[in-house]
């Protein structure tokens, strides 16, 4: 009886899916049809970019069709940044109006982000942000440095500025795993290398403490120093706020953290002033119109680009999911493939690798990195665009393009390498488990958690190690074209914040997307203004070629049940006019 009732809910699933595919499909081809005749709504002829900061920001577009049928959708930093900094030359965008209160991106985020707003500043047109509070019951040192980059910034009366400085700190299971009868047994190359020390100390190594702090003050530097230079303040004054908040609204409309105190509608009163609006000061009215639907009409054709985006952690192989996704991660059979049909294509003169990893596989990431080189040597250059980390496997992917650019606050480096295993043997005696079984093999039950590794075997786990940290440097010294001497002293674990990196030759410029950009087109041997198309790769498939690949290989009925809960989405404003809910996990139309 249970395989009959999971055969008809997984039959149903897949029916449902695909219905909602069809009909999802049907609104792709007419958004398709709507493009093709040019009937998209064109942009207004005055306009204020809006731009919500706390919203979510990812590196590249979700993959799935049915997420690009949904409403609400995360920024894509890249984009909007590039969307900022173009709008300064658009005579139609008349203002930059933002509203501010955690930050949904990191130092390297809010960095690359700062300064295409310093590129729309510097065109004359007015920017305003406004908060309620930047930090309530958290730390707002992000979101207030992010902040710092307008030309005005309102704070509600009710509201505070948390500048209480940068933080690292993490747990400590030592003690943890002793009282469960855990033995953590990990090897790492070399003492920088701390991720480890989670599971093998009680606190942090004098190494790991020092490599924190070179990374804590350069971030210190980089708030007060962005500060300063934006807010106008002496850089004392700025160095001695910096840390002791949270800051009352009064406390920091008095140092000059803030310019005015005010809600929300004040501030749109404010931003409406500003660029002149009817109901402001009798000129025409302008519309807000978000940043990401303006990114959107900002579809340049020119020298092909493809761009390339790898986030999250290293990982072997490629998910099969024909319905593509979030999940997909950075996966080396995924990225080597778009590497190498960005090679073929024939429209394509560069490649720009965004990278968004703290690492993961060393196999691959090596595959990764050949692709990098083979790419080169196929006469198409690439550049490597840093997010808000690119350390380890991360760094390894990259580093032998033509050119590495980073934030300041980037996290990079971290040119190591560490394994190891928990064992469980004392823990099951514990609890009363005996484990038996057979091995044929001196090493069959290396990797078992039920054995900890033999003096041989601990030989061998190192040597391997010896031999990934000599691969990873060596070819660090050949992609970066530093004297290995010199790459051992900055290797050996060790990460470094984006502007020590370009300091030590680990990474080549300091920027975001556009620097990275800029630098391919260089490389390319091609003008810096040159108009480029930027192609994504992998490309997308359509949702006809998304189901026929469903139906083809098949679905597992986890995926199916995923996908159509997805799907709901996408209906989801059709529902709301009909007068249809969800409602105990089924849908429910209105009572006649």
């Amino acid at each position: 009886m249970r395989r009959i009732g999971r055969f008809i809910l997984v039959s149903l699933a897949v029916i449902g899916l695909l219905t909602v595919a069809v009909f999802g499909l049907g609104l792709w081809g007419m958004s398709r049809m709507v493009q093709s005749t040019h009937m998209v709504p064109a942009l207004p002829k005055k306009m204020v970019l809006t731009l919500d900061l706390e919203r979510g920001f990812r590196q590249s577009p979700d993959g799935g069709p049915l997420a690009r049928l949904t409403e609400g959708k995360d920024y894509i930093l890249p984009d909007v940044a590039d969307a900022i900094a173009k709008a300064a030359t658009d005579p139609a965008v008349v203002g930059l109006y933002a509203t501010i209160g955690s930050a949904g991106v990191g130092m390297a985020g809010a960095q690359e982000l700062r300064d295409a707003v310093a590129v729309f500043r510097a065109s004359g047109k007015p920017t305003l942000v406004f908060s309620e509070t930047m930090g309530e019951s958290g730390n707002g040192t992000v979101p207030y440095y992010l902040a710092s980059a307008f030309d005005q910034i309102w704070l509600q009366p009710s509201g505070e500025v948390a500048l209480q400085g940068v933080l690292a700190e993490g747990p400590y299971l030592k003690g943890l795993l002793d009282f469960a009868g855990i033995e953590p047994q990990f090897s790492g190359r070399w003492e920088y290398k701390s991720a480890i020390e989670t599971f093998t100390e009680k606190g942090m190594s004098q190494a790991h403490r020092d490599n924190m702090t070179a990374l804590l003050d350069s971030w210190m530097n980089q708030v007060t120093q962005g500060i300063a230079q934006n807010r106008k303040l002496d850089e004392r004054v700025v160095r001695s706020l910096v840390g002791k908040g949270p800051f009352l609204a009064s406390e920091a409309q008095s140092s000059g953290l803030v310019d005015h105190l005010g809600y929300r509608d004040q501030a749109e009163d404010a931003m409406a002033t500003a660029v002149g609006d009817a109901k402001a000061s009798g000129g025409n009215e302008s519309d807000d119109v978000d940043v990401a639907q303006y990114a959107d009409r900002l579809n340049e054709k020119g020298i092909g680009i493809a761009v390339i985006t790898g986030q999250g952690a290293i990982k072997r192989g490629g998910k099969d999911d024909p319905f593509g996704g979030e999940d997909e991660g950075f996966a080396s059979d995924t990225i080597a493939q778009a590497f190498r049909d960005a090679v073929d294509d024939e429209h394509v003169k560069g490649i720009l690798f965004r990278i968004d990893s703290p690492g993961g596989s060393y196999t691959a990431s090596d595959t990764l990195w050949r692709e990098v080189v083979q790419a080169r040597a196929a006469g198409k250059p690439v550049v490597v665009s840093m997010g808000e980390v690119a350390a380890s496997g991360g760094y390894f992917v990259g580093m032998a393009a033509d050119k590495v650019v980073a934030e300041p606050g980037t996290i990079t480096g971290s040119i190591g390498v560490f394994t190891g295993k928990m064992v469980l043997k004392e823990l099951w005696t514990k609890v009363g488990i005996n484990w038996d079984g057979l091995a044929k093999g001196d090493n069959a039950a290396m990797w078992s958690a039920n054995h900890p590794f033999t003096p041989a075997q601990w030989d061998r786990v190192n040597q391997m190690l010896d031999r990934i940290y000599q691969d990873f440097t060596s070819k660090a010294v050949e992609g970066r074209r530093i004297p290995a001497d010199k790459i051992d002293q900055l290797a050996r674990g060790r990460v470094w914040s984006g502007a020590d990196a370009k300091r030590l030759g680990l990474v080549d410029e300091l920027g975001g997307f556009d620097t990275a950009l800029t630098a391919l087109k260089v490389a390319m041997k091609e003008n810096p203004d040159a108009a480029v198309e930027l192609i994504p790769y992998p490309q997308p498939k359509s949702p006809l070629e998304m189901i026929h690949d469903a139906l083809e290989n098949g679905v597992s009925d986890h995926v199916a049940l995923s996908r159509l809960a997805q799907s709901v989405q996408v209906l989801s404003p059709i529902m709301s006019v009909l007068g249809v809910k969800a409602q105990g996990g089924a849908l429910v139309a209105p009572q006649p």
